[in-house]
């Protein structure tokens, strides 16, 4: 099998574009319900090469007026759209800022590859022969012409759910709302699975109480179990023969609790609230500790009671999936921002949206998606985080724009500002941490030591501590006065990390996109995971772990 010539100047044009484009732009992320995820040059590369397959392809389907290429097409815009409905509402990132991915974008996308797929067909397809020297050239075909209404009707079909989706998003959410929960529902497995493995860890302890008045001492285990673990109780009971079947069981059980994750025996599971159709991005409590905020992928806000766990009010409307949420310390004004580069202001007593306050002569708060959002104990500052590699400061009550702080060299993902007010802190995707001061808007320390992304940064409640996370599947302790590295933990944490402290400063929360950890702040004591996800808060009394989940779930974790 021989490539065509002619194909590989085209495929060779587009990767030598690729090229260019990463080389010009630099390092890009894609962020999703699946996490985060790096775009070297080889990803891009291969995008430009698989486009220029594409022209290939298109270019010989006008030359051979040939049917197929609509097809495949049509089979590749398809696919995309079944992607976008598995993955949800995507985010690419770079220096250029932000852009959000729907619907329309993924079957285009698809339909790019479907069409690069037609074209490498065409350029390894040997040319038919028909006697000694005549080439064959297909005659125009009749069935062209109903395949080109049939592509467009499919993609007009596309557009049109995605459309009826969000209109129904919009315009009824009560009929929303109910339909999310039947959804959820019927998938709701999760906790019936956890109080399963609590039934067989609790039926495992009974019967380790029930060995232990004997004086006798003996080893559980098999000879093929031996090579893998073994189980010991001090106290068992004397050999008998109608127990040897209990003692298999019991073996087969401790091997299955010592294979899985422990978990933390000082956490249970309170509520699992189901009410978002997508990933839960952000989380907000606030400072009275009644109400819950999240914000998610499905461009909804939602109010909760925390302890009661009903859904008060859902916010619709915004034009972006929401990444960020805030309230304000004296629980007046809820903030959200996503990747519409816009920061929303609502009175929470009222539900009212305030007047917007945007960047001077710029029609948002932002050129890129907005991260994460702050503000300062006393509410004099609201503090934004960025894919624009900037931080911004606002008038926490006005939302009139103060300042902006330059310095990251890459998206900047998470903000923190300390409990006196003076110092705020940045993590970025550049590898660093950034110590700000607020008196002054200069950077006083620069913090290295994460070898990919920090995506999240929280401080201690006394002011001197710091935890970061990253997503090199590492958090970090650090002496906010210094900048010394206090200690490493590993956690074998995937994806974007989410960390919380405690406030009473004594436990750390970690949460990646499978599991919650918690750690002790001030010895690093591992202390055992939870059955949630990223992001992770707790509530003001520290009584209370708030969770993301799975299917767009929240998880609140009362500590026992």
């Amino acid at each position: 099998m021989s490539i065509k010539k002619d194909s590989v100047v085209f495929i060779a044009s587009g990767a030598t574009a690729g090229a260019g484009v990463s080389a010009t732009i630099g390092t890009m992320g894609l962020v999703g319900g699946f996490g985060g995820v790096a775009i070297g040059m080889t990803p891009v590369t291969a995008a430009g090469a698989v486009a220029g397959a594409a022209t290939y392809g298109a270019f010989k389907a006008i030359e051979n007026r040939d049917a197929l290429a609509f097809g495949a097409v049509g089979i590749g815009a398809v696919a995309g759209a079944k992607v976008y409905s598995t993955i949800g509402g995507m985010g690419l990132a770079g220096s250029f800022g932000a852009v959000g991915i729907g619907a329309g974008t993924m079957a285009a996308a698809g339909g790019v590859v479907g069409l690069g797929v037609y074209g490498l067909y065409q350029a390894c397809k040997p040319k038919p022969q028909y006697g000694l020297y005549k080439a064959y050239k297909p005659e125009p075909k009749p069935q062209m012409v109903g395949a080109v209404n049939a592509f467009g009707r499919m993609e007009d079909k596309i557009l049109e759910m995605e459309a009826n989706t969000k209109a129904m998003l919009e315009l009824d959410p009560v009929f929303a709302e109910n339909h999310w929960q039947q959804t959820f529902a019927n998938l709701d497995i999760e906790d019936e699975l956890e109080a399963l493995k609590a039934q067989q860890q609790r039926k495992a302890q009974s019967t380790a109480n029930s060995a232990s008045g004997s004086q006798f001492a003996s080893p559980i285990s098999t000879s093929n179990a031996t090579k893998n673990y073994s189980v010991k109780f001090t106290h068992s009971p004397p050999p008998n023969p109608a127990s040897d079947k209990q003692s298999v069981n019991l073996e087969n059980q401790a091997k299955i609790l010592h294979n899985e994750p422990q978990p933390c025996q000082n956490w249970k599971c309170l509520k699992t609230l189901p009410g978002h159709r997508a990933k839960v991005t952000a989380i907000a409590i606030s400072s009275d500790g009644q109400t819950l905020a999240s914000g998610s992928e499905d461009k909804t806000v939602s109010l909760w009671n925390l302890r009661t766990g009903k859904l008060k009010f859902t916010f619709f409307g915004q034009e972006r999936e929401v990444f960020a949420v805030a309230i304000c310390p004296q629980g007046k004004m809820l903030v959200a921002g996503g990747f519409d580069n816009k920061i929303t202001r609502w009175q929470l007593e009222t539900k009212a949206l305030q007047r917007l306050c945007l960047y001077p002569n710029s029609s948002y708060n932002h050129s890129g998606f907005i991260s994460c959002l702050t503000f300062s104990p006393d509410q004099t500052i609201l503090a934004s985080a960025s894919g624009d590699q900037t931080i911004r400061l606002w008038d926490g009550y006005t939302g009139e724009f103060q300042r902006s702080l330059n310095g990251h060299s890459n998206i900047v993902w998470s903000v923190a500002i300390s409990p006196d007010g003076k110092t705020l802190v940045s993590g970025s995707a550049d590898q660093t941490i950034r110590i700000w001061s607020l008196s002054r808007y200069q950077q006083t320390q620069i913090l290295t030591g994460h070898s990919k992304w920090v995506t999240s940064v929280a401080i201690s409640p006394e002011g001197k501590s710091m935890a970061s996370g990253s997503a090199d599947g590492t958090v970090k302790l650090w002496n906010l006065t210094t900048g010394e590295l206090r200690q490493t933990l590993e956690g074998k944490l995937k994806g974007i990390v989410t960390v919380a402290i405690s406030p009473d400063g004594q436990f750390l929360a970690s949460g990646d996109t499978n599991t919650v950890q918690l750690w002790h702040l001030h010895t690093g004591q591992f202390l055992g995971t939870l059955a949630g996800c990223s992001p992770v808060v707790f509530s003001p009394d520290g009584q209370l772990l708030v969770s993301g989940g799975k299917a767009g779930k929240i998880k609140i974790w009362q500590r026992n």
